[in-house]
């Protein structure tokens, strides 16, 4: 059968509860972007068997008896979205610094459910969470896999591990009585601590490593860019993260943070904003990813501008190191660096991390490698694309689509029509 607009709407609430064993979903996709091929396809038909693909083939597909078909004609179907780095308890306001005074483990896991359904509602089937409070999101990835809430595929790294005084460390600015209140176990000292933390992520359930090895821009240090760890510390993160399965993400701005990150072995560099050709090379020779995350500086940029937004300390960081990040990663994307997708989005606001590709597009990169960034290559990253990031047979049944032509406006990545996670359906 092929379905009519008004018939939609109740076959997804269906599809919502799980397809039957014996019936296909049929997606009949006008342009298709697979991640596989660097060229769309027309015409296609996507079969889903439960939660995963069962199989893609050109032309329209009749259905069987039982199957259903869903008619996205005059959309651009692509793999789920990935977003590789946002903090889903957290959405960035001028009340935020005294937030840790008044806020407890309740409220952010509460916002952290709202949040998450946001983001799957504008089309990232999949996050990295870099970071959290009172490992919010490792109980939220639960309460999504039960089924419990509606989210997407949560990959959490609990709390980010830093320094005293640096930027995983909330109490910087702080009275002493209250900085001894607000203790937490993600500040390290020396590699015996740096272990000691990662062993109790670990205990914890994270599914990654976040480290602060620079300062930031949105806490109260007055250096965004200079090194927060040592190299001890960090090749003691790293080689206890790999000796358990988890990849080590860092928050590094200055290039002598990233050198000293690269060189230890980790995964992915978040932000990299001061990067120089040295860690360029660097990251080139050992295979470590570039999340760049336009969006947030971007967003902290813009907010600078307003008076009182920000404290006066932050503000002068926010205006300087927001508007470098465009020429880094054209530099980055021009000198063949693996890029996945990431916004660091929990700074700006939740549900609009699609941005990120306009921000990536106009900054340089053509809208196809843009959106690999965001599918294949971002699964790469997390170290899941057996199961995500391209619309094959075997894979998740995890679609993001838009209206029209993507590849010829990417503005469109801001109107999601559709998406698929796991074989269900949901209407944003």
């Amino acid at each position: 059968m092929r379905m009519s607009a008004a018939c939609f709407s109740a076959a997804l609430i269906a599809l919502a509860q799980g397809p039957s064993a014996s019936a296909l979903t049929l997606i009949h996709a006008g342009t298709l972007i697979d991640g596989v091929s660097d060229s769309p396809r027309h015409q296609v038909t996507i079969a889903v068997d439960g939660e995963r693909i069962a199989s893609v083939v050109d032309g329209f597909t009749a259905p069987g008896q039982g199957d259903t078909v869903i008619d996205l004609g005059e959309a651009t179907v692509t793999p789920g979205w990935i977003d590789c780095h946002v903090h889903l308890d957290l959405e960035f306001t001028p009340h935020s610094f005294t937030d840790e005074l008044v806020l407890n483990p309740a409220d952010y896991a509460i916002r952290a459910v709202a949040n998450a359904r946001k983001t799957l509602l504008g089309g990232f089937t999949t996050v990295r969470n870099v970071g959290d409070h009172y490992n919010s999101t490792i109980a939220l990835r639960r309460a999504i896999q039960s089924g419990a809430v509606i989210g997407p595929r949560i990959y959490s790294a609990g709390g980010a591990i830093g320094s005293t005084g640096g930027h995983a460390d909330p109490t910087s600015g702080f009275s002493a009585e209250v900085m001894d209140l607000l203790r937490r176990k993600c500040v390290i000292h020396g590699p015996e601590e740096a272990r000691e933390a990662v062993r109790q992520h670990y205990k914890d359930g994270v599914d990654l490593i976040k480290i602060m090895a620079s300062g930031g821009v949105l806490s109260m240090e007055a250096s965004g860019d200079s090194p927060q760890l040592d190299e001890d510390e960090i090749r003691a993160i790293v080689t206890t993260a790999h000796e358990y399965g988890l990849k080590v993400a860092v928050h590094a701005h200055g290039a002598e943070a990233i050198r000293r990150s690269v060189v230890g072995g980790v995964d992915s560099i978040e932000h990299g904003t001061y990067m120089n050709d040295e860690d360029i090379a660097l990251m080139k020779e050992h295979g470590t990813f570039y999340v760049p995350t336009l969006t947030a500086g971007h967003w902290v940029a813009e907010k600078a501008k307003t008076p009182g937004f920000f404290p006066e300390l932050v503000r002068r960081k926010a205006a300087t190191i927001g508007p470098v990040l465009d020429g880094t990663f054209n530099r980055a994307y021009r000198a063949g660096l693996k890029i996945a997708f990431g916004t660091d989005t929990g700074v700006s606001a939740h549900g609009e991390n699609a941005q990120e590709f306009e921000y990536m597009v106009k900054a340089g990169m053509p809208p196809m490698t843009a959106i690999q960034c965001a599918t294949r290559e971002a699964a790469k990253l997390i170290g899941a694309e057996k199961d995500i990031g391209t619309v094959e047979k075997g894979k998740y049944a995890d679609m993001t689509a838009v209206p029209g032509d993507v590849l010829g406006d990417i503005s469109l990545v801001r109107h999601v029509s559709f998406v698929m996670k796991g074989g269900v359906v949901y209407l944003p």
